[in-house]
């Protein structure tokens, strides 16, 4: 896979599926293979290795008593040697759906065929007979079948419902087909199909339209997909179907773990024989790895083995793309906050509940009623203090019973002071001011470090003084007032490290921040000033905080720098890194994949939706080489010098499925390993 280019989905674990629903003639099988052959072409010059069609597509669906009419049905057989012939030279893999007569029966079936080559044929399982449908008046079930094989256009063929394909160029990428009703059945055949290894479910179907029919329908493709840990492919009738009694509306699907990643506009009704064409690019790695994971469901092929060794295997070779291609899939730069508004309201309200519980349950254990906690004036201790302050709240204690200190040193700016002091003052909290630098100056002098002689050394030991000054008096004012330490230091900052570790900013009694990354924080603060949660003036405050520099505030203007000290000048953009975080920890991506993805969300500052509210200012582009130097950051830190930091961290909620890095709950990991592997990948696999 190496060998195709870097802006080729293909070769970072995706494969491209395409469902297509061509417009029937009702008993015509000429015209509907016809345009069903213009549709496989279509989607195979979209770079797909898949096209889905719908159920009894070459007949049509709505044919009725005319199943029973042999020159249909012998028209229809014609129709799909013929197709089996013309698909030679096209790229995709076709799934058909056709009537079959076999064995004194007539099967409703899809048919598999890749390149002249007839796969295999499945009929199918559940037929309905209640509402609408008749269909066991027509045709008999997948159990009915006597032979497992069946000829067609000269060929003999793997015939059943418990067929896997898969290909053998392309790692990842096996296909279980079933056919509409077979989806409603409390146990799918999918299910078997996804249990024995298949990880693209194919679903050709007719299933006619009424009222909210459409919804249910998505809900059944999302949640089979997420249930099976797989891609759920379909493919529903449209127009030209009989409206006799019914009505179509060419609904198709692509999902993939519980997401839409694709869907048809519904009731195209222009008459012509290429009908709706959708394709969406699923991640065969991320399905892979999620089962990896998943304990659950390699207990369930454990239990159903013996029904699962009845599948017969299909193998195959695919033609891909060799060209660069866009990725075709929705593709969020910020995974951990979504650009939907509502969406993001939701997330927001979400985390922010879970936040406020977690400190609840807290101090209802400990038996505690106040709270510490050190307000910089920047984010993480902001949206701490939001959270502490509505726990109290909750707990039906005074804010007064929130002891919130600033505490000044040697570089903190009069911008981060006043909105500490306004912050403090705007939510009603205790408020209280402790100059660390007299201490500070004490400890420096007591280790005989050279800023004693006012030599301008700014290192990391005068910067940790000042942060470990800042604890300590925390953790000491806490003993005096009977109070919990409440920590502010978020996700972002564990995964790189940015924090100093043991009497420093890593350590608190409970850390309500520990799982949220830095740009989920800056927007559940802007959520909060935009829902005016707290008073007008909060909400102001909190709004001037957003647009303040983020920066540690430990070395003085004219230090190691002309301006002030910059925190992403040294770990690199946090919607960058964030980005990476998430992919490198959710789904254990290689580092060439993560920069692939990681281009194709932050290369174009034009392309895709920016997440409500975040405003012009902070809407970057990232070139190529930038997010690989970035990427390059991350993974020395977060691998090979931060790991003993998050192995003792203090409890905190885990927030959200993007996972936390704690010792207890998300990731373990030996504090003394190296980063060299995913650095030689990234440096061999990224131009």
């Amino acid at each position: 896979m190496s060998a195709l280019p870097f802006e080729n989905p293909y070769r970072h674990g995706f494969v491209r599926v395409a469902v297509a629903i061509p417009s029937v003639r009702v008993a015509d099988p000429a015209h509907n293979a016809a345009a069903v052959l213009e549709l496989a072409r279509r989607a195979g010059e979209r770079g797909a290795v898949l096209a889905v069609f719908p159920e009894l597509g070459l007949t049509g669906y709505s044919c009725d008593d005319l199943f029973h009419q042999t020159a249909l049905v012998e028209a229809a057989e014609r129709e799909l040697e013929g197709l089996v012939a013309s698909s030679a030279g096209l790229a995709p893999v076709l799934v058909i759906g056709a009537p079959l007569k076999r064995e004194g029966r007539l099967f409703n079936c899809a048919f598999v065929i890749r390149d002249g080559e007839l796969l295999g044929v499945i009929p199918k399982s559940y037929l309905p007979t209640y509402r609408e449908y008749y269909e066991k008046r027509y045709f008999a079930a997948a159990e009915n079948r006597l032979d497992g094989w069946v000829e067609l256009a000269g060929q003999e063929a793997p015939f059943g419902a418990e067929l896997l394909f898969e290909a053998e160029n392309l790692p990842g990428f096996r296909l279980h087909v079933e056919i509409c009703e077979d989806l409603w059945a409390p146990i799918s055949p999918s299910s078997w199909g996804a249990l024995a290894g298949a990880t693209v479910l194919a679903n050709a179907s007719a299933s006619n339209v009424t009222i909210d029919k459409a919804s249910y329908r998505r809900l059944l493709c999302r949640a089979q997909s997420g249930k099976n840990v797989a891609a759920y492919v379909y493919a529903g009738a449209g127009y030209g179907e009989s409206t006799t009694d019914l009505a179509w509306d060419g609904h198709g699907l692509i999902c993939e773990n519980g997401e839409v990643l694709a869907e048809t506009e519904r009731f195209i009704a222009d008459g012509r024989a290429e009908g709706p064409l959708i394709v969406a690019d699923v991640d065969l790695e991320r399905l892979e790895q999620d089962r990896l994971r998943l304990s659950t469901f390699h207990d369930s092929v454990r239990h159903e083995r013996e029904r699962l060794e009845r599948f017969v295997r299909v193998g195959f070779a695919l033609e891909l793309p060799e060209t660069e291609l866009a990725l075709e899939r929705p593709l969020e730069r910020f995974p951990y906050v979504p650009a939907s508004e509502l969406a993001r309201d939701e997330r927001c309200e979400e985390a922010y509940r879970i936040q406020v519980h977690g400190l609840v349950k807290r101090l209802q254990a400990t038996g505690i009623e106040r709270l510490v906690i050190g307000i910089s004036g920047g984010l993480d201790s902001t949206h701490a203090l939001i959270v502490a302050r509505r726990a109290t709240e909750l707990l039906g204690l005074p804010a007064s019973n929130v002891l919130a200190y600033t505490m000044p040193g040697f570089a903190t700016s009069e911008q981060t002071l006043a909105n500490a002091r306004a912050l403090m003052a705007a939510l009603g909290t205790s408020a209280a001011e402790i100059d660390i630098r007299p201490s500070c100056r004490q400890m420096l002098a007591d280790i005989g470090h050279p800023h004693t002689d006012e030599a301008p050394v700014y290192d990391t030991t005068f910067e940790n003084v000042q942060a470990g000054e800042r604890t300590s008096h925390l953790f000491r004012l806490a003993n005096l007032n009977q109070a919990l330490v409440v920590g502010t230091g978020d996700l972002s900052e564990l995964a790189l490290g940015w924090c100093t570790y043991g009497v420093g900013d890593q350590m608190s009694h409970y850390n309500v921040n520990s799982s949220v990354p830095k740009t989920l924080i800056q927007h559940l603060i802007r959520w909060v000033a935009e829902r005016e949660l707290f008073e007008a003036e909060a909400s102001e405050v909190l709004r001037r905080i957003l647009s303040t520099e983020i920066s540690p505030e430990l070395v003085p203007a004219g230090g190691e720098a002309e301006g002030p000290q910059s925190t992403e000048a040294v770990i690199g953009p946090y919607d960058l890194q964030d980005f990476h975080l998430y992919y490198t920890t959710r789904f254990g991506f290689r580092p060439s994949k993560v920069a692939y993805l990681a281009h194709r969300a932050w290369s174009d500052q034009a392309r895709g939706a920016w997440p409500a509210g975040l405003p012009e200012s902070e809407r970057h582009a990232y070139t190529l080489e930038e997010i690989k130097r970035w990427l390059a950051v991350f993974l020395r830190r977060f691998f090979e010098t931060s790991q003993f930091k998050r192995s003792a961290m203090p409890n905190g909620p885990k927030v959200g499925s993007g996972g936390s890095l704690s010792p207890r709950g998300d990731w373990r990991a030996p504090s003394d390993s190296t980063a060299t592997a995913w650095l030689e990948e990234l440096e061999e696999n990224v131009p």
